[in-house]
């Protein structure tokens, strides 16, 4: 009877351990199967959920471990009771076509793995990640999910070491708990193409990332600020911050031993490449490009390291490792106290800080005036101000600067003024024996006190009493002298003007302002002396009609580059041999429609500079002359090579250089949208506003219906302006404008490019004049589309996978619906993925740079040279819009 019970157990047990799985998880499991789209490869036969494929249960409790069913195209939702699966440990769905939200896991404490990217899902739970302790990897990436953020429930999940979000509509901030000492295991995060903001967590200096992916983020706030951090990140292999808004200096890389690869292309950052990055032994892949960065070119010493440094930075000379001037080094010494500000940074190229330096003024090579007034400065003032022995003036007021007057400055034997008024700044003012110059501290309200100790001057006492009152006492007399002497000059230099010039009497005040200013200051920002060479905040200049006459044969026919409703484009040549383009307003619009455009593209083209964006030289108002001078594109329009090549003798476009062309418009119109300091809507998009240089390379232009945009999705209400065929049908219908009727005018670019057709063409059949309304109608049709292409275009397997995926961008860009079109930052992503990058093997003379360094450069130096033409034949662009509006009431360019 013992034998027979001991063998019934056994028949149990052998039952327990063989048999179906747990009731509850296989009711789990049909739902799930009910609720997908099987392909024919799974056989999810049967009511037992082990035996099917790629569902794994445990030996002993036959409870469900792992369901792996990634790639097999499924389609379907999941149900929201998944995270009853007690002892599911992989769950991995990846690339496939899952619709819905993804159920929450809460509470699965031996989950380790969730791989759900490259799917349809719309929404991921706020507790998703609560109570998953023993979770180490996964990956969200490339699922449509509405708007959402990293939750706090993901702080549980001390265990991870890979997480994964990229295309996934991720926002907010980066959690400061990534970078905790709680995360010790996490050394992958992949958070690129989302709409994330905020700085650099500081808890990120404690953790152990390897590989660090924050590129692309989308919007015009991004992630910003300082990247300082990263040097801590000792454990760091891959960096890639591409495409943000992070500024100030790069990190001390000493301790980045494993640094691999480093990506910060199209930031904002600053200062000097330090040593110990270009001297990191361990790099094979470094992307500095489109930065503002400064001081030499560094030059990489890692072995079969290819460095990618191209586009705009503010290097001083190109060749890598060739030392800057002397006097570089130390402005660069001095604005490093200031945290190396973005604005020094877009305004000082070269090697030379006496060639139209923004704040330097130059007597022969000697720096003799330094005027950094109220540039929103912060920081400190930084000693090595009296490495610059020749300086006469300083004026640092009306800043927010902080600590004490170095008392090194003291030593400047030539220093007449010192203006500091209006900062925050502590201590005593410095005093010396040998030196007397006036030091104007007002606004300062604890100057002459003890600075606090947190300034770093510890505990200075407040000493020297009669010392101060002396120094100050000889300060205001000094003072009042400067000033008396100034009004002096300033009243005999008006006299003799008007005797000179008795027509100009009645010139606005805001000019008079200025000539005080650059008096007071002791000279222009610009850096240039003299009545002749004032330059404006951008570098544009105001020109002599004669200059202009002199470069066009006095617009000679034989120049016309082209005729528009604005007026005659020109061709001319200055005498050293730069081609410049003169647009020539005509007499009979000079006012009104005709005028605002020119007053827009003047405001517009001061305030964007972008290798994809034509650059204007300046302009010039004379009598009732009105031109704009642009730098020359001898390819001429987009438009010319389209619709126009046979008859002009040139070879049709090759696709790839199609391509290449798309993208430097895309990028251009992207700056404009999301990039520049202000948001602009261009609002007349078309192939004869895009211009080609010789290398091909392609720039936006003609800026006279630019509108600011509106914050977020709202818009504005304008005058219809533009060209039909390229009107968004929201602009046309209410004429309210948003950044999508830009898109849309790509788009229909873009079918122009695809097709070789015009946007409007009267001479095809009714249901062919509307390029966008025909091209619609063939690309759903799969069949007749390819017998859209332009038959120039040469189709191959090659060639014809971009064009699919160009001509569904085009689709969506020309979407009736605003809401439906993307923004150019994804755009530009599209196609960036399409363009094989080139280099042309030569550079003509007349090219432009391709890599963002020309549209710095201004026309050259021998507009400013006062022997090729009289006095006062130039003046400084009005940088406020009530001077601008002066300027052209008054109709004075001189």
């Amino acid at each position: 009877m013992i034998i027979a019970k001991s063998f019934l157990l056994l028949l149990c047990f052998i039952a327990l351990v063989n048999g179906e799985s747990s009731p509850d998880e296989a009711v789990i499991m049909i739902a799930l199967r009910d609720s997908l789209n099987l392909t024919g490869s799974l056989n999810w036969s049967g009511s037992d959920p082990c035996k099917w494929s790629l569902v794994q249960c445990d030996d002993t409790s036959n409870r469900v471990t792992a369901i792996q069913i990634g790639g097999k195209g499924i389609s379907g939702t999941l149900p929201p009771d998944l995270g009853n699966l007690t002892s599911l440990t992989k769950f991995e769905v990846m690339r496939n076509h899952l619709t819905g939200p993804i159920p929450s896991l809460a509470g699965l404490k031996s989950l380790v793995t969730v791989y759900a990217n490259d799917n349809d899902f719309t929404s991921v739970p706020v507790d998703f990640f609560t109570g998953l302790s023993s979770l180490q990897s996964v990956s969200l990436d490339n699922n449509p999910f509405v708007s959402w953020k990293i939750p706090p429930s993901l702080e549980d999940a001390t265990a991870l070491a890979d997480f994964s979000a990229v295309n996934c509509n991720l926002s907010g901030e980066i959690p400061g708990f990534l970078g905790g000492k709680n995360f010790s295991s996490l050394t992958t995060l992949k958070l690129s193409y989302n709409s994330l903001v905020g700085e650099l967590p500081m808890n990120f200096s404690e953790s152990r990332v390897e590989i660090l992916m924050l590129n692309g983020q989308k919007g015009a706030e991004k992630l910003h600020g300082s990247i300082s951090v990263l040097q801590n990140m000792t454990a760091l292999t891959n960096v890639t911050l591409q495409g943000n808004s992070f500024s100030g200096p790069l990190p001390n890389c000493s301790r980045l031993v494993s640094l691999k690869s480093f990506n910060v292309r199209e930031n904002q950052l600053t200062g000097l490449v330090p040593p110990s990055l270009f001297e990191l032994q361990s790099l094979s892949d470094v992307a500095l490009g489109n930065n503002l960065l400064q001081g030499p070119t560094p030059n990489f010493t890692a072995p079969n390291i290819k460095p990618d440094m191209t586009g705009l930075n503010s290097f001083c000379l190109d060749t890598p490792g060739t030392p800057c001037d002397p006097r570089v080094n130390t402005l660069l010494s001095i604005v490093e106290a200031f945290g190396y500000p973005v604005n020094f940074a877009e305004k000082w190229k070269g090697n030379d800080p006496c060639n139209r330096w923004v704040g330097i003024t130059c007597t022969g090579t000697d720096i003799t005036v330094i005027n950094f007034k109220n540039l929103g400065l912060n920081g400190t003032i930084s000693p090595l101000f009296a490495d610059l022995a020749s300086l006469q003036v300083i004026n640092l007021s009306q800043n927010n600067l902080s600590g004490t007057i170095p008392q090194e400055l003291t030593k400047l034997s030539n220093l007449k003024t010192l203006d500091v008024s209006n900062n925050r700044l502590c201590g005593e003012v410095p005093v010396s024996n040998t030196t007397i110059f006036v030091v104007i501290t007002s606004g300062n309200s604890d100057i002459n006190k003890e600075c606090p100790k947190s300034s770093g001057d510890g505990g200075k006492k407040a000493s020297r009493n009669a010392g101060k009152i002396v120094g100050s006492v000889i300060g205001i007399l000094l003072a009042l002298l400067l000033i008396g002497f100034a009004i002096f000059l300033l009243v005999k230099k008006k006299k003799q003007y008007h005797k000179m010039h008795p027509q100009q009497q009645s010139s606005d005040q805001d000019a008079f302002k200025i000539t005080i200013e650059n008096l007071c200051t002791g000279g222009s920002e610009s850096g240039f002396s003299g009545n002749d060479a004032h330059l404006g905040e951008a570098g544009n200049i105001v020109i002599s009609i004669q200059v202009l006459r002199d470069a066009t044969d006095n617009f000679d026919e034989k120049n016309i580059l082209g005729r528009g409703g604005f007026g005659i484009v020109y061709k001319g040549e200055l005498h050293d041999g730069t081609k410049i383009a003169v647009k020539r307003m005509e007499s009979s619009i000079i006012s009104g429609k005709g005028l605002d455009e020119f007053k827009s593209e003047i405001a517009v083209l001061t305030r964007v500079r972008h290798r994809n964006l034509v650059v204007l030289h300046g302009y010039c108002l004379e009598g009732n002359e009105r031109l704009l001078v642009y730098q020359y594109m001898p390819q001429g329009t987009l438009s010319r090579h389209m619709f126009h090549w046979q008859e002009e003798g040139l070879k049709p476009l090759e696709w790839t250089r199609r391509l290449s062309i798309a993208l430097d418009v895309a990028r251009g119109v992207e700056y404009l949208h999301t990039l520049a300091h202000q948001s602009f809507i261009h609002r007349d998009l078309k192939p004869s506003n895009i211009l080609l240089g010789d290398d091909m390379h392609a720039k936006v232009a003609d800026f006279g219906l630019v509108r600011l945009a509106p914050e977020g999705t709202q818009s504005i209400e304008t005058k219809i302006a533009g060209t039909f065929g390229y009107l968004a049908p929201e602009y046309a219908v209410t004429g309210r404008v948003t950044t999508k009727v830009d898109v849309y005018s790509f788009g229909v670019i873009l079918m122009e490019l695809l097709t070789g057709r015009k946007a409007l063409d009267a001479t095809r059949s009714e249901e062919e004049v509307h390029l966008a309304t025909w091209f619609r109608r063939m690309f759903i049709n799969k069949d007749s589309f390819p017998k859209a292409i332009d038959q120039t275009i040469e189709v191959n397997e090659e060639t014809l996978g971009s064009i699919n995926i160009v001509a569904e961008l085009a689709n969506q860009c020309s979407s009736r619906e605003p809401r439906d079109r993307p923004d150019m930052n994804h755009v530009v992503n599209v196609l960036v993925s399409l363009v094989v990058q080139w280099k042309p093997t030569e550079r003509s003379s007349d090219s432009d740079d391709i890599y963002g360094i020309d549209y710095d450069t201004p026309l050259p130096q021998l507009i400013l040279d006062s022997s090729y033409f009289g006095d006062n034949t130039l003046m400084s662009i009005p940088s406020r819009p009530s001077e601008l509006e002066s300027t052209f009431k008054s109709g004075q360019g001189r």
